[in-house]
């Protein structure tokens, strides 16, 4: 190695040493901040993976959270609509928390109970604190019986609500099914899509929403239509 090399890789290991020193770091703990930061997951990788693992369910499960965030994002586009993507994302993953143990609580309605208890699944994920409120009011509404206040907690009303209707909401009532004969059957199952597609369209409220009706309507329509005169009039599901 020449001289100039040497006094040139002496220059550079200065220079870095004089910026930690300035950050208030050693070259060595700089080094470290930088692995430690990179091996952290950030909040939202933290968040889904806490639904996947804890939410199975072929009606609520972790894959009813990806379409609600996703069908949310596309109708709040369609309509023009800014939302707070970090208010949507936890509300989308977590708004069934309390449909599952130990986050249910008997008696209480698991969208009110999922509010009242998200602040504690949130915690130490690094989820903004001042948008924890806006996440509880989503979690709140998010049925489709439900009033929603605020662009978030209505694109997800309407994304949860648009999910129940349509070939997916008869996959996922159907997914309900006990294999081994137990509850519930199969005819069991039948009045809740019924429900759905008397209930729900009105329900509802966005603009974009509110065109994905009538195809999502016609579907779960034709499929009862047909399951009715292939089964006898259910006699023979």
């Amino acid at each position: 190695m020449s001289a100039e090399a040497a006094r040139r890789i002496l220059r550079l290991i200065w220079l870095a040493a004089s910026l930690a020193a300035v950050l208030g770091l050693n070259p060595g703990a700089l080094a470290a901040s930088e692995a430690s930061s990179d091996d952290t997951p950030d909040w939202r990788t933290v968040i889904s993976r806490f639904a996947q693992e804890h939410f199975k369910n072929p009606a609520w499960g972790y894959s009813h959270s990806q379409r609600d965030y996703q069908l949310a994002r596309e109708l709040a586009a369609a309509d023009r609509v800014a939302l707070d993507d970090d208010v949507l994302y936890a509300a989308a993953y977590l708004h069934d928390v309390a449909m599952f143990e130990p986050w249910q609580k008997s008696g209480v309605d698991h969208a009110d109970q999922g509010a009242a208890i998200v602040d504690t699944v949130l915690k130490n994920t690094g989820f903004p604190r001042k948008k924890i409120e806006a996440v509880r009011g989503a979690i709140r509404t998010h049925m489709f019986d439900r009033n929603p206040v605020g662009p978030e907690a209505l694109y997800l009303h309407d994304a949860d609500a648009l999910d129940w209707l349509g070939a997916i909401g008869v996959a996922r009532i159907i997914g309900l099914v006990d294999a081994h004969g137990g509850n519930p059957t199969g005819p069991e199952v039948i009045p809740m899509l019924e429900s759905n597609l008397a209930k729900v369209p009105a329900r509802v409220l966005s603009p974009a929403g509110k065109k994905r009706v009538p195809e999502r309507v016609e579907q779960l329509r034709i499929f009862l239509q047909q399951l009715r005169q292939e089964t006898d009039n259910l006699r023979l599901l």
